[in-house]
């Protein structure tokens, strides 16, 4: 069945696709990952579905896309949520008749591949934002896993981290390297907003930099990574987030008005660059100020 993976960017979305693709009968056919938000728009169709020769501008040869090269095994669309809107619908279609054509060709060809999804944010709100399909969502979220944040899984950052310390040791020709006792407590002590790709980075610069045979805390330069230094947000706005750190709705209205600055107050171009509708827009500055009165009534 098809599969959707959420989870906050370096959770291990691949790694748990793969995961399942191996512990499959497809496991010895192919696995494809595909990075949605990567691949140019005006490629991507192409590199999904592939082209006959003439079907657009120096496309000469024939290209056998994605679809088709993972074969009976595995296809992952990591961030699915980038597909834009057009291509939604083509992958929909996929997805529910199992078939597909090559750019520029007549001939309808068989997916025999199992479809695994993943994304780092809510295709809930995104169906409501009109910027995701409801019917692709429905059909894409058949089996939903949630990988959680690493800082709600406290019992595998000590792992994780002994884990990583002894491969990249290894690399390292140092075998003997360890982890003190009190860098695994500053570890386990550390919130990781970058989650496991933050934790494998930390570990992998503390394996380089220390000297010795322990990995003492100050390897690990967690000093610098107590707070998130800056948000960029999508306009190239900054936003600080202090050590104590700064909740979720403080954030987001920050990233609004902030867009809404750098757009000379144009709502339309601040919706567009945020990626929301001008009416959800006009709501949430609406309703940010109905909290404001209602805080300084009380108060």
């Amino acid at each position: 069945m098809t599969v959707l993976l959420v989870g906050e960017t370096g959770t291990g979305k691949e790694l748990f696709a793969r995961g399942l693709h191996a512990a499959s009968v497809r496991a010895a056919e192919p696995f494809v990952a595909i990075n949605c938000a990567a691949i140019p728009e005006t490629l991507l169709e192409s590199e999904l579905f592939g082209h006959e020769p003439g079907a657009f501008t120096d496309a000469r040869v024939l290209k056998r896309g994605l679809f088709e090269v993972a074969g009976t095994g595995t296809v992952f669309l990591d961030e699915v949520a980038e597909l834009p809107l057009k291509l939604q619908a083509k992958l929909l279609r996929v997805v529910e008749d199992r078939r597909f054509r090559r750019l520029g060709g007549s001939e309808e060809r068989a997916l025999s591949a199992r479809i695994i999804a993943g994304t780092n944010c809510s295709l809930e709100s995104a169906v409501t934002d009109n910027r995701f399909r409801a019917d692709l969502f429905y059909r894409l979220n058949v089996a939903r896993l949630e990988l959680p944040a690493l800082r709600e899984r406290d019992g595998d950052i000590p792992i994780l981290a002994h884990y990583f310390v002894k491969r990249h040791a290894e690399a390292e020709g140092r075998a003997g390297l360890r982890l003190g006792q009190d860098s695994v407590s500053a570890l386990e002590r550390h919130r990781w907003p970058g989650n496991i790709r933050e934790l494998k980075n930390v570990i992998e610069r503390a394996v380089v930099v220390c000297t010795g045979d322990v990995i003492q805390p100050h390897h690990l330069s967690l000093q610098r990574r107590s707070f998130i230094p800056l948000v960029e947000t999508p306009a190239g706005g900054m936003i600080r987030i202090p050590a104590e750190g700064k909740s979720l709705q403080a954030i987001v209205d920050e990233a609004i008005h902030t867009t809404i600055g750098l757009t000379g107050g144009n709502l339309s171009a601040a919706a567009r660059i945020l990626g929301i509708s001008r009416p959800t827009l006009a709501r949430k500055l609406r309703d940010e100020g109905s909290a404001r009165r209602t805080i300084l009534a009380s108060s």
